[in-house]
């Protein structure tokens, strides 16, 4: 059997800076850093922004794999180090990185064709990427990239081209894991032959089956079998799995009149489950998907001021979000980081007003809760976590969407002993340039902390913000 030739991969700058180590992930084939790319690296590394640092990263690791090189073994290539490729966050296994890294050692000979003037850096790419085509023409040439328009100018040229995906969680965001499923009408008929069912030590129901059923389910999974037509029926959460058996627990009910939350019910199903995620004290880390108008930052608020000052679980809550503007950014913003980050909050006093209003009949007693509530919750900007541990606060991440794996691991990293942190977000609003619903940290800790004994996630479905919002979620 004729072995397979090896590819040769042209890299983009932007792949580089999303992903310094990409260098080892393209196991046997072959690499080709243009002379642009490092002149775009060059430019990008001064400064203490996160791209200056990441820029400076791959100069350094570049550096490790071109030192005490001379420039002829430079121009045979030189080998990568035998380094496995991490997959989906898992542990070293796949094939090694055992191709060649190529730099540009000699101008281009060719040229780009007449419908792409100027000296651009990406038509400097799409040059060099056309001359390895040229150069070799029986190997398969791909340009990666994560610009678009790159790409697209690519294939109108007739060079090869590709998005990066080695950091894609799934390949499309509809396999996310909505966090509760419906259980068969036939569920107790196939799995009640040796059910147990007792009371834990805080009172809760809770039913140990064993069944086919089983092996589908997963750590914190909330389980319901509808009643009718109403929004109602028995609603479970997987507690524990044993083998081919699993403890299932009863959860509180939110909708019911005598279990308000800070004064608000949960007004669906989806609802009710989030907030017996945010309520529960075993469980550290929260995700809540869902679109405009579903109550992600209602419920979450009004979680962390029943643990923050009805029962002091948390000392206070600390509430920051990503400041990506929608429209033009409106530039310098006076005051210190809490004032600067204010006209972010937008979110954050729209749902302090809804709670604030509940069973406050006078201005006074307004007046007097809201500054009750500016000592307890304080607004932080992400750009000052790193190196931070906060303990024993009520996290709330908002807009997490727009943010990359890497800078969702240095958040979710801060929190000491004690805290808990939850991240919201809604996958169809992302204004981040380079990253997708398959790509975004959002994605990202939610499928990696799928089935975690601490960890939950639910998606909210339906919207409750009013009539015109929900009509609108669906038609515009």
């Amino acid at each position: 059997m004729e072995p397979v030739k090896k590819k040769i991969f042209v890299l983009d700058t932007n792949v580089l800076m999303h992903d310094p180590s990409s260098v080892f992930r393209f196991e046997e084939h072959d690499l080709f850093i243009p002379m642009v790319v490092l002149e775009e690296l060059d430019g990008l590394k001064k400064g203490t922004s996160d791209a200056a640092r990441t820029a400076r990263q791959v100069s350094r690791l570049l550096d490790d794999l071109i030192a005490d090189k001379d420039h002829a073994q430079i121009e045979k290539g030189l080998l990568l180090p035998t380094t496995y490729v991490k997959r989906n966050g898992g542990g070293k296994h796949g094939q090694p990185a055992s191709g060649r890294l190529f730099f540009q050692t000699k101008p281009t000979d060719s040229a780009l064709p007449g419908i792409l003037p100027g000296n651009k850096p990406d038509n400097a790419i799409l040059l060099a990427a056309l001359a390895q085509t040229a150069q070799h023409p029986n190997r398969k040439i791909t340009l990666v990239s994560k610009d678009i328009n790159l790409r697209i100018k690519a294939t109108i040229v007739g060079v090869h081209t590709e998005d990066y995906h080695n950091d894609q969680v799934l390949e499309d965001a509809d396999l996310l894991p909505t966090g509760y499923a419906e259980l068969p009408e036939t569920f107790w008929e196939s799995h009640g032959d040796k059910m147990e069912s007792w009371q834990d030590e805080r009172g809760r129901a809770c039913y140990r089956v064993t069944g086919p059923s089983v092996k589908n389910l997963y750590l914190n999974q909330f389980l319901y079998l509808p009643d009718g037509d109403r929004d109602r029926g028995l609603e479970l959460v997987v507690d524990k799995l044993d083998g081919d058996s699993a403890t299932l627990r009863v959860i509180r009910d939110y909708r019911a009149s005598k279990s308000p939350v800070w004064g608000i019910h949960a007004k669906n199903r989806e609802q009710n489950f989030a907030l017996n995620l945010l309520l529960d004290p075993d469980i550290d880390f929260v995700t809540i998907l869902g679109t405009a108008g579903t109550g992600k930052t209602l419920l979450t608020l009004a979680a962390g001021l029943a643990q923050v000052l009805d029962e002091p679980r948390y000392r206070e809550i600390i509430m920051t979000r990503v400041t990506v503007p929608l429209g033009e950014d409106i530039g310098f913003l006076p005051g210190t980081e809490e004032e600067k980050m204010t006209p972010w909050m937008g979110a954050l006093m729209d749902n302090l007003e809804v709670l604030t209003q509940q069973g406050h009949t006078g201005d006074w007693e307004r007046a007097a809760t809201n500054d009750l509530l500016s000592k307890r919750i304080k607004i932080r900007s992400l750009n000052f976590m790193r190196g931070r541990t906060f303990l024993n606060r009520f996290i709330i991440l908002d807009e997490a969407q727009n943010l990359t794996a890497k800078q969702m691991k240095t958040l979710v990293t801060r929190c000491g002993p004690g805290s808990k942190i939850v991240c919201l977000g809604n996958l169809s609003q992302i204004d981040t340039p380079y990253l997708s619903e398959t790509t975004s940290g959002l994605t990202y800790v939610v499928d990696r902390f799928r089935g975690w004994q601490h960890g939950g996630h639910v998606t909210l479905a339906r919207g409750e913000r009013s009539r015109l919002a929900a009509h609108a979620s669906d038609i515009l």
